[in-house]
C-alpha cells in the first residue's frame, strides 16, 4: 500500500473530531464514508461539514466545483459498520476514548475491511500497539492523531505501533502531507505521544497550584495570555472538558506514573458535573460565552518558567526513549497549540545547572517524582 493507491477513506465517528477529519480528506479530493451509530449522528456530522465548506467556499479557500463534487459524489453517509469499510483503503477511527469500545470496533473492522486496507486510530492517549495486537493486521495499523478542530489545526501525529511496518508508517505520513497538514513522526508508541505527553506534567503542576490555592486561575491565565498565548491553561482545561482531563490523567496515572492522578479541585468539579464549556460552568463561568478574563489581574505567585521546565523535562524523557527529536517536539507544539515559540526553543539559553536546580526544587515543593530532572536535562542536551 502506497499513497497513490489510497482513493477511499472511511472515518468512524461523525462527532467533533470525526467530521473534521472527514472534511479534511474531502478537501484533498478523497472519497469518504462517514459512519456513526445512527442516522441522526451521521446527519449532524454531514451538516457540520457542509456548513463549514460553505464558509470556506465563500472565502475562496475551497473551489465551488470541488464542493459540488463532495456533495454529489465524494461524501457518503452510512451507519452500517461492515459496509462502511468493505470498499475502503484507509480507515480512521474517531469514536469515544473508551478502550473496550475501540477494541470491539477494530475487531469488526478487521474482519470486514479489504486485506490491503490500513487501520488508524485518532486516539489522543491510548496504546496503538495494544489496539493493533487485537487485529490480524498489526503491520497495517498506525496512529493518526489530529488536533481539534481538525480543519484548522495543522498538526497530525503519525504514530508507529510496535508492529507497524515501514511501508504503513510512510504511507500514513504521506497521506497527512496530501491532506495539506503537518505530519510529525512518533517513532515509539508511548502514552500521550508527543504534544499531550510533554504538556501533561504542566497539567499536574497546574492542578497542584489549584489545589494549594497558590494563585487564582484568572490571574494565571491573564499572565499567560499577556505573554502572547491565545488561551490560558485553565481556560483550556474548561474548553477541552473537565471530564476529558479527568479521564486522560487517570489513564496517565496508570500508564506512566501515579503522580499524574487528577487533582482534588478538578475531581470535585467533575463529581459536581461542572465540566467546563460544555456545561456552562467549570473552573470559569461559561454561561455568557467565553469567560471574561481580566488581563490586568496577573500574579507573581506563579512563574511561567516552571511550566516550561516541567514540560521540557518530559520532552527530554521521550527524546531519550527514541520517540522523536527535540526539533520534532517544537514542530509539534507550534502546530498543535498555536504557540509560535515552541517549547525547547524557549529554554535553549538556560544553563543545564539552572534547569536542574529549578526542577529539583519543584519536585521537593510539590512532592512529585515526575518533576525530577531527567538525564538529558542534567546533561544540557537541549542546548545543542
Amino acid at each position: 500500500m502506497t499513497i497513490d493507491t489510497i482513493k477511499t477513506i472511511t472515518v468512524l465517528g461523525a462527532g467533533d473530531m470525526g467530521h473534521g477529519i472527514a472534511e479534511v480528506a474531502l478537501m484533498a479530493g478523497y472519497r469518504v464514508y462517514l459512519r456513526d451509530i445512527n442516522s441522526a449522528a451521521v446527519e449532524k456530522g454531514v451538516k457540520r461539514i457542509i456548513e463549514s465548506l460553505e464558509k470556506l467556499v465563500s472565502k475562496g479557500k475551497v473551489a465551488a466545483d470541488l464542493f459540488d463534487k463532495i456533495k454529489k459524489e465524494l461524501l457518503i453517509p452510512i451507519t452500517d459498520l461492515k459496509k462502511a469499510v468493505q470498499n475502503t483503503d484507509l480507515i480512521i477511527e474517531a469514536i469515544p476514548e473508551i478502550m473496550e469500545l475501540k477494541k470491539e470496533t477494530f475487531s469488526i473492522v478487521d474482519e470486514a475491511a479489504p486485506s490491503h486496507a490500513i487501520i488508524a486510530s485518532n486516539t489522543s492517549t491510548m496504546s496503538i500497539s495494544e489496539f493493533a495486537d487485537g487485529t490480524k493486521r498489526p503491520d497495517r495499523f498506525a496512529g493518526l492523531h489530529y488536533f481539534n478542530p481538525a480543519v484548522l489545526m495543522p498538526l497530525v501525529e503519525v504514530i508507529r505501533g510496535s508492529k507497524t511496518s515501514e511501508a504503513t508508517f510512510q504511507t500514513c505520513y504521506d497521506f497527512v502531507l496530501k491532506n495539506k497538514k503537518v505530519p510529525v513522526r512518533v517513532n515509539k508508541d508511548v502514552a500521550g505521544f508527543i504534544v499531550n505527553r510533554v504538556q501533561a506534567p504542566g497539567g499536574v503542576l497546574l492542578n497542584c497550584i489549584l489545589d494549594q490555592k497558590i494563585a487564582n486561575p484568572e490571574e494565571v491565565d491573564a499572565l499567560m495570555r499577556n505573554q502572547g498565548l491565545p488561551m490560558g491553561p485553565y481556560e483550556i482545561f474548561d474548553f477541552t472538558g473537565i471530564d476529558i482531563n479527568v479521564h486522560v490523567f487517570s489513564y496517565y496515572a496508570k500508564a506512566i506514573h501515579p503522580d499524574y492522578a487528577i487533582g482534588k479541585t478538578m475531581k470535585g468539579l467533575y463529581d459536581q458535573g461542572k465540566l467546563g464549556k460544555k456545561t456552562g460552568s467549570g473552573i470559569f463561568d461559561w454561561s455568557k460565552g467565553r469567560p471574561a478574563i481580566d488581563l490586568t489581574k496577573t500574579t507573581q505567585a506563579f512563574d511561567p518558567m516552571d511550566l516550561l521546565a516541567v514540560n521540557a523535562n518530559e520532552a527530554a524523557r521521550i527524546v531519550a526513549m527514541g520517540v522523536c527529536s527535540f526539533e520534532d517536539v517544537d514542530t509539534a507544539i507550534k502546530n498543535a497549540t498555536g504557540n509560535p515559540k515552541g517549547l525547547i526553543s524557549q529554554i535553549k539559553h538556560i544553563p543545564a545547572k539552572d534547569m536542574t536546580e529549578r526542577l529539583e526544587n519543584l519536585s521537593k515543593t510539590f512532592g512529585k517524582e515526575i518533576f525530577k530532572p531527567s538525564r538529558l536535562i542534567r546533561e544540557g542536551a537541549y542546548c545543542s
